[in-house]
């Protein structure tokens, strides 16, 4: 992380404290003893991934009234004024409904609840001048949430052939992107041509956001792969899962560069808020 995105004072000392979205589990297995409750969890490995840099994560549950849950006055807003940064992470598909469409398949419905909170969660973030980083649904997420549409299935919608999705191979399937010339993506990885990522989506962006640029490309089809907000502010999606990729393979793309940008955002605007916090008492 460069030194200038950090100030000397005593409290930027202190790990970035960045929050994850959850995914919701509504279908608990009986054997895990959850009956008729909705479970709210996070995939370990993104987690991990964001602790290597010593960022300390905190998953944000839905705020949600109704039924037996008491929460207080507790607004998602309380969460973003403490937390430092955003990723949404992985999951279910996003529901077709949300930008708009009918499933053309019962499969692909998605999770229109966890739509709905994710969206809300993205918005007080950005409101809150606060970076966002978007893996895989996250990506389809934030394209959804500035009004883009996607492919409910590439693989049926478009004569495509990279080979985007493989559940069984899970975290070990790839394959090839380059990135947009001119792009702060590509400025990030110089001189970098060709490259590998890991891929487990069916689904990808159809018609691109407002004010949202691409970044990265499949190779040989065109599937986005990467984009990037215009607006006053840190917000990224890259539609590969950066926590599978093993930094010991020379083949995979080097996700260290993404992680320290998108943590040296947060610094700034921790530092940021800081400061207006000190002219203010003074």
């Amino acid at each position: 992380m460069p030194d200038n995105a950090l100030s000397n004072a005593p409290e930027m000392i202190k790990p970035l404290k960045i929050g994850l979205s959850p995914r919701f589990l509504r279908n608990v297995p009986p054997a895990l003893g959850f009956k008729g409750k909705t479970l709210q969890y996070l995939e370990q490995s993104v987690a991990h991934w964001l602790m290597t840099a010593d960022a300390l994560v905190f998953m944000i549950p839905s705020i949600e009234g109704g039924g037996l849950i008491r929460r207080g006055n507790i607004r998602l807003a309380d969460y973003v004024a403490e937390l430092d940064g955003l990723v949404l992470q992985g999951g279910a598909d996003v529901s077709p409904l949300t930008y708009g469409e009918t499933p053309l398949k019962a499969a692909w419905a998605g999770d229109r609840i966890r739509d709905m909170y994710e969206i809300d969660l993205l918005q007080e973030f950005v409101s809150a001048g606060k970076p966002v980083l978007g893996i895989c649904r996250g990506l389809q997420l934030i394209n959804v949430a500035f009004g883009g549409t996607l492919y409910q299935d590439i693989a049926s919608q478009q004569d495509r052939t990279a080979g985007h999705y493989n559940p069984n191979a899970y975290d070990q399937h790839f394959h090839a992107i380059t990135l947009v010339a001119g792009s702060k993506l590509a400025a990030l990885y110089p001189n970098l041509g060709r490259v590998r990522v890991n891929s487990i989506h069916h689904q990808a962006v159809k018609a691109l956001g407002k004010d949202l640029v691409v970044e990265a490309l499949s190779v040989p089809d065109a599937i986005i792969e990467a984009i990037r907000w215009n607006g006053p502010g840190y917000l990224v999606g890259v539609q590969w899962h950066p926590e599978f990729h093993d930094p010991a393979n020379p083949e995979l793309l080097d996700v260290g560069p993404l992680l320290r940008e998108f943590l040296s955002e947060a610094a700034k605007t921790r530092s940021s808020a800081m400061q207006q916090a000190t002219v203010q008492l003074v």
